[in-house]
């Protein structure tokens, strides 16, 4: 069983991974919220077919934490795609990882902490500096003297760190929530209330263009029905029975795959400052979690 647990779950990292590259080139078909809308509709509609006995169970408590948790979700999915649209695969997964380093770091707010948790330990803050040291170096260029060039920073990667953000607040969320509601009801309600708030948001921050074609069609059927509709109900069944450290480093190879994926398919090549950079975030996020903390994200996908 656990197995098949540790399996399953490197496949489920291993197609957020890939779709940062399958979503970056069906953005040429799409503005980045039209695209997140549809997926999310779509997945919705995969989960309340798969889990169509559920309804009965939800109450009006379980709604509020619905709208809380859907809406910072939709928030994270809505500023990673943005963000997509302006930088690369690689720099986003890398970027987004950092929801592993920031969760026990926001964690440091008691009133954030889930009822019994612990504070963070000295290990979360050396994690958080040294993911921070490798974003500086993965994002920002080189200026003319010692210092980095602040100026000349992507402004995809500052959206993507707001995705980042807002997983953050997401997982922090769930610690709340997950503990007291069945994970059917509440997969139907966040997945349900975050369809909607991307019907609302998207018209609202952008201009919605969508141009059918085959590429599209995939993307959105591998990012709804894999990368979210399963990959989700995957990964809440493999926490149940996995430690959560050998899950959160598991997790941490998200980024890798999206960097192989990228440079297999688009040519991607990272320099030796972006390259440093991105080896420091992971050295950052597997300190953060080799030793256990008061929560460990349990959603941020791609």
């Amino acid at each position: 069983m656990k197995l098949r647990a540790y399996l399953l779950m490197l496949a489920v990292v291993g197609i957020w991974g890939c779709t940062f590259v399958l979503i970056k080139d069906a953005l040429s078909d799409a503005s980045p919220l039209a695209f997140n809308t549809v997926r999310m509709t779509l997945a919705f509609l995969v989960l309340a077919i798969a889990y169509r006995r559920h309804w009965r169970e939800i109450n009006r408590h379980q709604l509020i934490a619905g709208v809380i948790v859907g809406f910072f979700l939709a928030a994270g999915y809505q500023f990673q795609t943005a963000g997509l649209a302006k930088t690369t695969p690689s720099k986003s997964a890398f970027i987004t990882g950092l929801v592993v380093v920031l969760v026990p770091l926001f964690s440091t707010v008691k009133a954030l902490r889930p009822v019994g948790a612990r504070a963070p330990r000295w290990n979360a803050y050396l994690g958080a500096f040294l993911a921070f040291a490798g974003i500086l170096l993965l994002t920002v260029p080189a200026g003319s003297g010692v210092l980095p060039d602040f100026n000349a920073v992507n402004s995809g990667d500052l959206l993507t760190f707001g995705c980042s953000v807002a997983f953050t607040l997401h997982c922090i969320a769930l610690g709340h929530t997950s503990p007291r509601i069945a994970f059917q009801p509440l997969a139907l309600l966040q997945i349900g209330f975050c369809a909607l708030f991307m019907m609302i948001s998207t018209p609202i921050l952008e201009h919605p263009q969508m141009r059918v074609t085959p590429r599209l069609i995939l993307a959105l059927a591998i990012a709804a029905v894999l990368a979210t509709a399963a990959a989700f109900s995957i990964q809440s069944w493999a926490q149940s029975i996995l430690p959560a450290t050998h899950t959160a480093l598991i997790l941490t190879l998200e980024p890798v795959f999206a960097w192989i994926t990228s440079f297999l398919f688009l040519g991607e090549r990272m320099g030796l400052r972006p390259a440093s950079g991105a080896i420091i975030i992971l050295a950052g996020i597997a300190i953060t979690e080799l030793i256990p903390q008061p929560h460990v994200p349990t959603s941020h996908e791609a």
